[in-house]
């Protein structure tokens, strides 16, 4: 974690000119003379001051206020981090006070889109290419098979990095970079070893010092009292959470108790598929009209088929199924906020007026795809929606309740996947207006940040797994554990970067900086 922390300052404080972190000057472009390399990049001496001719990795001062407000801009989940926000200085254009966790985020998703709208392509590549690899190995499940891969990328990484870098960049925390692969192989995924859980609860345990002259005795005596409350909360009953809004829904629901695609109600969907097709023969081949029919029908007629079920004897209807065909209570609670497994959602109202963003979800469906409304050859497959919660239902089947979320999906006409692998939306193209609700158990929490190169659009990035205990069981399945998500398709080809860089030749293909003059 602190081989990222350092690796982050650098790229940040070299691209922002910060001082104390910045990793060209004078000093660094003497080393280009000294050593006879990038002579277009060595200092020009004058008669009164020397100027420094601008490099590929130094930014114009509208680049800059660029990144700047696209840091200042971005609204992440809950617990995602800290606020981005506070960390900018948008009057000289630098990002202050950042911590481990801060570059942590940076790194893994936050930096490549800020910088996708500045730098020339092989220089921006070269740096997102290093954040890919960060968040490759950090994830929490790692494809063993894939570490060869995976180290070979990196070595390559840093190669390109030394083409538009200065020297003085390469310090020993850049080259730690290449044995973190070993190291996983070695010793399994990173989290296991960083240090975030222990700082964080250190900040906690200091927390609770009231005597500056006697700490440990302050630390001591409260945790203390914390374990003795903590231990008497288990036997009390009826106890509200204190300081939590009643506006919020908290606590875990039943997510998979009730839902109609458990495997209590499958075979009745199958049986009214097969009823729709016995009643409309004409219809038999058309599968778009039968499965919209098989929507619109189905509810009612699962409630008559259950009903007459229930009347024969030993008829082996279960209690959730008899509910769930009665239908839920009229009487729909809203709520503003709901959380559910351990994952904070709001509405797209709540999150207006605060200044984080819980309201992107994500749903990966097998459902049925076509070119267009004349389509008469669909195909089912896996299809993801991306979408904004504007409601959220708790649905009350007397035994168990149901938490649903009515969201605005975004249409296939804004929703585009860029050579990078970033999806891109546009919040503004709504559809599928006539299938707006989802259960909550089937949705994974994503965020939105503006796209700096595309006005108008977002990017889609997801929450990282928070969970430490699901890693297969804590067992590993030969050599393979399970193949890494990150969060887009990979490290960008390193062909592409060959032609990129053949077709603009070796010379400084920076431009529009301002130069660099020293008295």
């Amino acid at each position: 974690m602190h081989i990222e922390k350092n690796v982050c300052d650098s790229i940040i404080g070299t691209l922002l000119e910060i001082p104390g972190k910045n990793k060209d000057g004078i000093a660094a472009r003497l080393d280009l003379l000294n050593m006879e390399v990038k002579t277009d990049l060595q200092p020009e001496y004058g008669e009164r001051r020397t100027r420094l001719p601008p490099g590929p990795w130094n930014l114009s001062r509208a680049e800059k206020r660029e990144v700047c407000n696209s840091f200042y801009g971005m609204k992440v989940p809950e617990g995602y981090s800290s606020n981005i926000k506070n960390l900018v200085s948008l009057q000289d254009s630098r990002l202050l006070g950042l911590k481990s966790h801060d570059c942590h985020t940076l790194m893994q998703q936050l930096l490549p889109v800020a910088i996708r709208s500045v730098l020339e392509k092989p220089a921006r590549y070269a740096i997102t290419r290093l954040c890919f690899f960060f968040n490759a190995i950090c994830a929490k499940t790692v494809d063993v098979s894939k570490l060869d891969k995976l180290e070979e990328d990196v070595v390559v990484t840093l190669c390109l990095l030394e083409k538009y870098f200065p020297p003085s960049f390469f310090d020993i925390m850049v080259h730690l970079v290449v044995h973190l692969v070993r190291e996983v192989r070695l010793c399994g995924p990173v989290y296991f070893r960083w240090m975030y859980p222990f700082e964080r609860y250190m900040k906690v345990l200091k927390g609770y010092v009231q005597n500056r002259t006697r700490p440990e005795g302050c630390i001591a005596e409260r945790y203390t009292a914390e374990e003795a409350v903590e231990f008497c909360t288990q036997h009390l009953s009826d106890v509200s959470t204190v300081g939590v809004p009643s506006s919020q829904k908290i606590g875990v629901s039943k997510p998979l108790s009730g839902c109609t695609n458990t495997e209590e109600v499958l075979p009745y969907i199958e049986q009214h598929m097969i009823h729709i097709k016995t009643a409309y023969p004409k219809f038999r081949k058309r599968t778009k009209w039968l499965q919209d029919k098989h929507n619109s029908t189905f509810i009612q007629w699962l409630r008559f088929k259950v009903q007459s079920e229930l009347e024969e004897d030993n008829h082996g209807v279960s209690e959730n199924l008899r509910w769930l065909a009665a239908g839920p209570n009229m009487a729909v609670p809203l709520y503003r906020s709901y959380l559910i497994k351990g994952i904070k959602f709001n509405i797209k109202a709540q999150d207006d007026v605060r200044t984080t963003q819980n309201s992107g979800v994500y749903l990966l469906a097998h459902t049925m795809q076509v070119a267009s409304a004349k389509d008469k050859n669909p195909i089912l497959s896996n299809m993801g929606f991306y979408g904004v919660i504007q409601e959220i239902w708790d649905l009350d089947y007397q035994k168990f309740t149901i938490p649903v979320f009515r969201c605005d999906w975004i249409d296939s006409s804004g929703l585009v996947v860029d050579e990078l692998g970033f999806t891109l939306v546009d919040l503004s193209k709504i559809g599928h207006r006539n299938d707006q609700f989802v259960l909550a158990s089937q949705v994974k929490q994503i965020f939105f940040v503006d796209d700096p190169m595309h006005r108008g659009w977002s990017v889609v990035l997801s929450m990282p797994n928070r969970e430490y205990n699901d890693v297969i069981g804590d067992e590993v399945l030969g050599d393979v554990i399970i193949e890494c998500e990150p969060f887009t398709r990979g490290m960008p080809n390193v062909d592409t970067f060959d032609e990129l860089v053949g077709e603009l030749g070796s010379q400084n293909i920076r431009g529009g900086c301002e130069d660099i003059w020293i008295e």
